[in-house]
């Protein structure tokens, strides 16, 4: 098993550039699907994630070429309509291809799906909407039986809550359905405008993307077309807590700072000053950290889940108390055990998690539970004194594109063994 040994105690400064957004590209890939013809894509990180779906690309039979971060998917050769379990259980998002299988073959065979062990994130609105849709879902022994009759047709569907994939899964099968659907309570991510700006390439008709209502008109045919994908913002939060953390200067580049507007303020309540434009953020830290009294999570345009836990630890060495409270996910804490081994000071009660900042984190071997907690652990690391072993960074290489590489690049010393 692969590890990552932390030597913590330097300033990041420097320059980084900014990965493709995984959560963006995993639905377009399912995406190409539709299409008539070649697609490219370009910012696509290398990530275990991005493998898993191209592996189920070719499996469902079509041709992906990888040349740098740019994919080539060539899906006029699709000739199976069914997913393996081994290839579902590697990462939650591939239950996005369902709605893009069902619209192009009329029928699916998939298993529930993988990924991070983050508590209850049922596929029943996903299932709810593709039902409305016109499809007829089989559910026996963790595996879905989907036929639809010919094309689906579209429907109003009003979501109880805001999801991502339930939303992506319900554009990809309307896009050419017949008639018009329309998503109520749609999330508002800007990887759903990623998508939305895909599928309108390729001739589809979509209104209100990033929007709480989307409209769709569905049309018979999709052409393949060439995307670039939008920086990933998660990312961009992370790199930032990392800088923050150590007290170092750091400078994003080709990010959407626009796409953070939740996220910025609070590294300027915790005393660091920001600069940003179109495509850049930079940030930096010269006084030391104050506490940010109140971080809750929501969906778009609210405080993003996946950016908690790095500005947990960024809270850990924070003079004073910050107040956690999870709304999206109720087991989204597990990195706080790991971050106690290395000396933080964190209370947890239900979604509440409360953080006394500490004047000095250690190292300590901890192991990462799932992708953004080990994000937090290479956070506290760099700032902790001493070195610091982090194991299960299978989870970490889900969404960060050769980590130890790019943080070596702005001064931190990480190597992976």
């Amino acid at each position: 098993m692969s590890r990552l040994i932390v030597e913590g105690g330097r300033k990041i400064e420097g320059e980084i550039r900014m990965q493709g957004a995984k959560n963006s590209v995993l639905p377009i890939l399912a995406a190409t699907l539709l299409c008539e013809g070649r697609s490219i894509l370009h910012n696509c990180p290398r990530l275990s994630d991005v493998d898993a779906a191209v592996q189920i690309l070719e499996y469902l039979g079509c041709q992906v070429k990888r040349a740098g971060d740019t994919l080539t998917v060539l899906p006029d050769t699709v000739c199976r309509s069914d997913i393996p379990d081994d290839l579902m259980r590697e990462m939650r998002s591939s239950i996005v291809f369902l709605g893009a299988i069902i619209a192009r073959c009329q029928k699916a065979a998939i298993s529930y799906p993988g990924g991070c062990e983050l508590g209850p994130r049922p596929i029943d609105l996903h299932l709810q909407a593709l039902r409305k849709l016109g499809t007829e879902i089989v559910e026996e022994q963790g595996f879905l039986d989907c036929v639809s009759h010919g094309r689906l047709k579209g429907a109003k569907i009003v979501l109880s809550f805001p999801s991502v994939g339930a939303t992506e899964n319900i554009m990809l099968a309307a896009v050419t359905a017949k008639g018009t659907t329309e998503i109520i309570n749609a999330a508002r991510e800007p990887e759903i405008v990623d998508l939305a700006a895909f599928l309108s390439k390729c001739g589809a008709k979509i209104k209100g993307a990033g929007e709480g209502t989307i409209e769709i008109t569905g049309v018979e045919t999709l052409k393949g077309s060439e995307h670039n994908v939008i920086p990933d913002r998660i990312v961009a939060a992370t790199y930032l807590s990392c800088a923050a953390i150590t007290g170092g200067r750091l400078s994003l580049m080709e990010c959407c700072p626009d796409h953070l507007k939740a996220v910025l303020p609070l590294f300027e309540e915790s005393g660091c000053q920001l600069e940003y434009g179109e495509d850049y953020i930079s940030i930096e830290r010269s006084a030391s950290l104050n506490p940010l009294r109140l971080v809750r999570t929501m969906p778009y345009p609210g405080f993003p889940t996946d950016a908690q836990a790095p500005v947990m630890a960024l809270s850990t060495l924070a003079g004073g108390t910050t107040i956690f409270v999870e709304n999206i996910f109720e087991n989204r804490y597990k990195h706080a055990y790991e971050l106690m081994r290395m000396g933080a000071d964190i209370k947890i009660e239900g979604r509440v998690a409360v953080v006394e900042g500490v004047s000095s984190l250690h190292g300590a071997q901890v192991c990462a539970t799932d992708l953004r907690g080990g994000a937090a652990l290479m956070t506290a690391a760099l700032a902790a004194q001493g070195e610091t072993v982090i194991t299960g960074i299978h989870h970490i290489d889900r969404g960060y594109e050769t980590i130890e590489k790019v943080l070596t690049s702005v001064g931190a010393r990480v190597k992976r063994e």
